[in-house]
């Protein structure tokens, strides 16, 4: 090979390598990445391919475009709401539906009781009432609580019982099987307990053990403002197996005793001024033994849920249980507020 063809070779080797260089720069012709495999490409199609998936109550599994059918949003109820007494111990209230959620639905076995506010108010109650939740033991002493605005006061022969006041459980000891817990105890009436909730309780129980389902049960106790003494409690339930066909109701029962004036600030009470048939009645009673106060220095007797006794030195104070005839006999009068 002679000089200017060994010349001519070398420049076309050069000119081929320098092309061949710049073509591997151009774009577009080689990903740059590691060819995704097989396995990979697979599961990218198949979850191209699945529908969205919704929320769960565990909280897995999310999608924006996924359509969730929750239940309509809980009404609260309102003293506002709930009409005056007018002689029947409960009510039905927001169309008798209880106005639980899905949430509330999908949970498993649960109580729940909230704690006591500032004032030492019970809150709301919340179980899941079953087989599993009710009693197994003899029921036991609750006499050491003392629920918000509690007195121990007697109207013998006007209230049933004698005694106006209860420790009413919230949630019912037949349902859920709890004594003395501070959190599931309110001062009650008589009639509050035995007329108001006792009926709806017992409907719960009886369906239970007939059928071993679940009733969702809610209660929650309403105090006007910062009254220690409820107004009333506000009462659901729901069974759950048969979606509402067994139990269902929403209902008011009011805290209040026939013939019996209560201040619910504090839990004093007093009799009504009555008819002159009541009169009568309570005028029978003045020869029946009763739980007195006496103020030995002013002569005066009262009740013991009087505001007067509270305010009285307790060197004068002397509890008296007998007749207010007697009491008469002995030179004392009857207090102008609580009105014995």
């Amino acid at each position: 090979m002679n000089k200017a063809t060994g010349n001519r070779s070398n420049t076309l080797i050069r000119l081929l390598l320098a092309f061949a260089l710049a073509f591997s720069f151009l774009p577009g012709c080689s990903s740059g990445q590691a060819e995704q495999p097989a396995s990979s490409q697979a599961e990218s199609a198949q979850e191209q391919a699945q529908p969205a998936v919704s929320l769960e109550a565990d909280g897995e599994g999310s999608s924006s475009s996924a359509q969730t059918h929750s239940a309509p949003a809980a009404v609260a109820l309102t003293l506002n709401d709930v009409p005056a007494y007018s002689g029947s111990p409960s009510v039905e209230v927001l169309g008798n539906t209880p106005q639980f959620t899905e949430q509330d639905e999908a949970r498993g076995s649960f109580e729940e009781y909230s704690p006591l506010d500032d004032l030492g108010r019970c809150g709301v109650a919340f179980a899941l009432v079953g087989t599993e939740t009710m009693p197994t033991e003899k029921r036991g002493s609750i006499g050491e609580v003392k629920p918000s605005g509690w007195h121990t006061v007697r109207y013998n022969g006007v209230v049933d019982g004698n005694y106006l006041y209860n420790r009413c459980h919230l949630i019912g000891y037949q349902l859920a099987g709890e004594n003395a817990n501070p959190k599931n105890l309110i001062t009650g009436t008589r009639y509050l307990n035995t007329e108001g909730m006792l009926p709806y309780e017992d409907k719960v129980a009886a369906y239970v053990k007939r059928t071993g389902n679940h009733v969702l049960y809610r209660v929650t106790p309403m105090f006007d403002g910062s009254n220690l003494v409820a107004s009333g409690v506000h009462m659901e339930a729901l069974s759950v197996e048969d979606n509402g066909k067994g139990i269902s109701f929403n209902v008011y029962c009011y805290n209040v005793q026939p013939q019996i004036s209560i201040d619910y600030a504090t839990g004093a009470s007093e009799l009504q001024e009555a008819s002159t048939s009541t009169n009568a009645q309570a005028s029978s009673t003045a020869s029946t033994e009763q739980s007195y106060v006496l103020n030995t220095n002013s002569k005066k007797f009262h009740t013991p849920g009087c505001s007067a006794v509270s305010r009285m030195k307790e060197a004068n104070k002397k509890a008296y249980t007998g007749t207010r005839d007697a009491l008469v006999a002995q030179g004392y009068t009857p207090c102008g507020i609580c009105k014995p």
